[in-house]
């Protein structure tokens, strides 16, 4: 029993220093995407733009210009222009590219981008051990506490946002903000939500302990993704609405928001990844409520947890509604998304620290 005890303190420790060191090389990944920003000047951006949407056909061709090869039937070939990718996401919505990255074009700040990247994988992998080991030491699932579910959604965002960069996805934009956000998230668990570990509470000994956290945990790290990309729409649509009037933006929006994805992009980004979760925070909703039954003796008792869970089912349901309604596309749904994602952040943080009920596990 003694041996069994050191072990699992072993494991504690050992979890901890992982944690620390993820917090250390995230801060490691913060500061290259920082750098990324920087050295993707705004003068690169605004020469290459220029370059590309001034370049006739032949010219293109000629001068070696992204193209696709054509082979007649006599075994000449030609080269035409690759068009440019826009995405529109309404009828009568504004046809803007999308920018060029976080790195602008730049050699070095394509540099600094990959380096971020090289640092938030390596610092995923100490925070997923970190996680691991912590499972260990208390030989359950990790997320029986605001302390465990805190380093375990941090994991799965990040680990999310890499699936998404494996699979080629244009999200590299996110890394500035999603490294910040996990050191703060990570310093809040180390700081305020640190526990011992320990064992459950009767309540949570279930099998519905994993089937049903571990679903709100995925809902919430794709939740998040979605606010982020809503978040960022919202400042480059106003960009490009200030454009299109004619006006002209500061120095710093040109320099930044030039080089994220168009208002278009970002508008379905958001909407498809809040639209693929959103099956499956039902599914979350209706877990819970099976495992209520089992644990307290009804499926439904309006307790704050319940009802903010269901608060924020019925605001992405309306989202996605509006979402799907002409007159509330764009910034409408955007700040909508937000709001839903507002009262999932509530639910968790808020609910479980500050409100007593039956899920106050913090």
């Amino acid at each position: 029993m003694n041996l069994a005890a050191a072990t699992n303190e072993t494991f504690a420790e050992y979890s901890n220093t992982l944690i620390y060191s993820a917090m250390a090389v995230y801060t490691l990944a913060f500061l290259a995407h920082i750098a990324e920003w920087i050295f993707g000047s705004r003068s690169k951006v605004g020469r290459t733009s220029a370059a590309l949407n001034a370049k006739p056909a032949t010219a293109s061709a000629s001068a070696g210009a992204p193209g696709v090869t054509v082979r007649g039937k006599g075994g000449g070939t030609a080269v035409l222009d690759k068009p440019k990718v826009v995405t529109r996401s309404a009828t009568g919505s504004r046809d803007v590219p999308d920018g060029p990255g976080a790195a602008g074009g730049t050699e070095k700040g394509d540099l600094y981008g990959r380096i971020a990247i090289s640092l938030t994988v390596l610092a995923w992998a100490l925070q997923a051990a970190g996680v691991v080991t912590r499972a260990i030491s208390v030989a359950r699932v990790p997320w029986g506490n605001m302390y465990e579910f805190s380093i375990t959604l941090g994991a799965v965002v990040v680990g999310a946002y890499l699936a998404l960069l494996a699979a080629k996805k244009n999200v590299r934009w996110l890394g500035l903000l999603l490294t910040g956000t996990i050191l703060a998230d990570l310093g809040l668990a180390v700081s305020v939500f640190y526990t011992e570990s320990d064992q459950l509470v009767p309540a949570l000994d279930s099998y519905w302990l994993v089937i049903h956290v571990s679903t709100a945990i995925f809902c919430g790290a794709v939740f998040y993704i979605g606010a982020a990309g809503s978040i960022v729409y919202l400042f480059r649509d106003s960009h490009e609405s200030k454009l299109a009037r004619g006006e002209k933006p500061s120095a710093f929006a040109s320099s930044v928001l030039d080089r994220l994805p168009s208002a278009a992009t970002l508008d379905k980004f958001a909407y498809r990844v809040n639209a693929a979760v959103f099956p499956l925070w039902t599914f979350t909703i209706i877990a819970g409520a099976i495992w209520a039954e089992s644990a307290w003796g009804r499926y439904w008792g309006w307790d704050p947890k319940e009802v903010w869970s269901f608060i924020t089912w019925v605001a992405y349901a309306c989202y996605l509604h509006a979402r799907a309604t002409a007159g509330w596309k764009g910034r409408k749904a955007a700040i909508l998304g937000l709001v839903a994602f507002a009262c999932w952040l509530w639910n968790y943080y808020g609910v479980n620290i500050f409100v007593q009920g039956l899920h106050s596990y913090a």
